[in-house]
């Protein structure tokens, strides 16, 4: 993309024009989380069990006493040998906002069909500390429409994003992207398209579970952090793949030479 080069003042013309779209995006924004709040609420009564640091739990339970629960939908088959990085780089921000929600009545959970032991292994890797629950056994995860059944797949039945077919992971032949994906997490890409990113809300009224909203593939881009910051780069995402990689994957980062205290060193 090239880009004018122009006075301050010219500059300013065209930000206060951007600024009126964005005012009313956030305005538009504003509307839809009130719509979503409108929503109305699904009665849960089946019965689910999850594994989690604190032993069997009900999915009451993973509301933690608080009346409000945020499930991340963690891409994390049985079969995966590590996280979706993808779902990593989401949830690499959670320890962050946990705390806030938690003292807003709201508990924020992630849950994936890995064995308990897994998660907490791959838990101690990331360094993070959000409750993780396993659902392995559990219905949950095929109830909420975020994991699929070889059965589903073969006969190409997999609903997921409120439709049936027509996301990359449904693609025939494998997608790049996907088959590089499910290489990073130790498995193949069929069995990696198994299991899909989400978040799901429930709230706890009267000892009664309802399920609230869930939203999938690009609706969780808001919880992206990295993403939102991008979008306000100069180059944007400015990107043509899959760049990105756990946060213990990269190559060390060169040292600044032009940093201020080295800089300061020199004026000495």
């Amino acid at each position: 993309m090239q880009h004018q080069i122009v006075s301050r003042e010219e500059w300013l013309a065209a930000r206060l024009g951007l600024l009126k779209e964005e005012k009313e995006l956030t305005r538009r924004s504003d509307e839809l989380a009130r719509r979503r709040q409108e929503l109305p609420w699904v009665r849960v009564d089946k019965e689910y069990r999850f594994e989690t640091d604190e032993g069997s739990a009900s999915l009451a339970d993973l509301f933690r006493g608080r009346s409000q629960l945020l499930v991340y939908h963690f891409m994390f088959g049985p079969d995966y040998t590590a996280g979706c990085p993808s779902c990593s780089t989401i949830a690499d921000g959670f320890d962050g906002f946990v705390v806030h929600l938690a003292n807003h009545d709201v508990t924020l959970s992630a849950v994936s069909r890995a064995p308990l032991a897994k998660l907490e292994a791959y838990k101690r890797r990331m360094g993070w500390a959000f409750p993780w629950a396993s659902s392995l056994g559990s219905d949950f995860n095929f109830d909420f429409n975020v994991s699929f059944t070889e059965e589903q797949q073969r006969e190409g039945v997999v609903e997921y994003n409120f439709r049936r077919g027509g996301h990359a992971m449904d693609a025939t032949p494998v997608a790049e992207p996907v088959a590089q994906l499910a290489a990073t997490c130790g498995t193949d890409a069929a069995t990696y398209s198994r299991d899909r990113p989400g978040m799901s809300a429930f709230v706890l009224e009267d000892g009664v579970v309802y399920h609230t909203y869930s939203t999938y593939a690009r609706g969780l881009d808001g919880l992206w952090g990295m993403y939102q910051w991008l979008d306000r780069a100069p180059k944007g995402r400015n990107e043509t793949g899959i760049w990105w990689r756990r946060h213990d994957e990269y190559e060390p980062l060169p040292q600044n030479a032009g940093s201020c205290c080295h800089a300061a060193d020199a004026r000495g």
